[in-house]
């Protein structure tokens, strides 16, 4: 019996893995990438996802649940501890609240206001405008929600934050000739038309040195002369100091904004005429940066009016 010696051994050992070799791909080829990911994403052999076996993904979870669990409570803790120093009903800071802005009614995009007298369609929206603002000023809805406060002081209510608050009537009726109710077209199809100014609420606001805030309408570029008279509702101009403080819209539900009717008229006729009205108090700051003014340019005339803010 012819026993093979080694070298024929080493020889056939290598024809087999030629051979087991065959019909697969060689080098680093996508097929051995795709053989190593499927090894990386599970390993049977030593029972391993992504390098790690069930223990080590079972303690590393365990370790973020309580990390995230902890930062959550302190979180928790944190936000608790700040709200019971807070109140829900006046704020705690006002230090950088800005003296009260300004906003008008009728709406005009961009405060443009154009109209033509003759031409109705082209002032009507703005007439629906003001009724539609208006409808919460009405005498009869203001004498069944509202008090009737006396004139010239602030209306101070003592008691509990959380107690409701009263609040002064400010009737329709307050604004004459701008009401709606004298005139329904509020001077726009004469072509002296009607614009309400308001100031925008600040809790616990109060006009300093106990002045009422008033109402300054002028041209704001071009001829003094091109509005030759304006004529304000209520006659002082102003803000009577019975409205403020305000108490916050939880506790000071029915409270109703002044406001400040500015009825032009007698304006230059046929071309653009930009007005600027503004606030005049202590306290109250009127400046470019800070835009605490409203432009409402307004013209009239027989055959056309025309309103821009320039």
């Amino acid at each position: 019996m012819r026993v093979p010696n080694l070298e024929e051994e080493e020889k056939e050992e290598e024809q087999k893995e030629e051979e087991e070799g065959q019909g697969q791909p060689t080098g680093n080829t996508w097929w051995q990438k795709l053989q190593l990911m499927n090894e990386y994403l599970w390993d049977p052999e030593q029972r391993m996802s992504l390098a790690r076996t069930g223990q080590s993904w079972s303690l590393i979870l365990v370790i973020y649940f309580f990390f995230y669990a902890s930062l959550a409570a302190v979180i928790t803790v944190c936000m608790y501890t700040l709200f019971l120093t807070i109140s829900a009903y006046m704020p705690t800071f006002t230090e950088r609240v800005k003296p009260a802005g300004v906003m008008i009614r009728p709406f005009a995009h961009s405060l443009n206001f154009n109209f033509n007298v003759s031409e109705p369609d082209t002032w009507q929206h703005y007439v629906i405008s003001l009724n539609g603002f208006l409808q919460g000023y009405n005498d009869s809805l203001q004498e069944e929600m509202n008090v009737d406060c006396p004139p010239g002081q602030y209306f101070i209510q003592d008691g509990n934050e959380d107690e409701d608050k009263k609040a002064c009537q400010f009737k329709r009726s307050f604004l004459k000739n701008c009401s709606g109710l004298e005139d329904p077209t509020f001077g726009y199809s004469t072509g002296q038309p009607c614009i309400l100014l308001k100031m925008n609420r600040i809790v616990g606001f109060r006009p300093e040195l106990g002045d009422p805030v008033k109402v300054s309408c002028k041209v704001q570029r071009g001829d003094e002369n091109d509005i030759r008279s304006i004529h304000y509702y209520p006659e002082s101009a102003s803000f009577d100091l019975r409205y403020y403080p305000y108490y916050g819209k939880l506790t000071h539900v029915n409270y109703t904004s002044p406001l400040v009717a500015m009825h032009f008229t007698d304006v230059v006729k046929n071309q653009a005429v930009p007005v600027q009205c503004q606030l005049k108090g202590k306290g109250i700051i009127n400046d470019v940066i800070n835009d605490h003014f409203v432009a409402a340019g307004t013209l009239h005339d027989a055959e056309e009016a025309r309103a821009s803010r320039m």
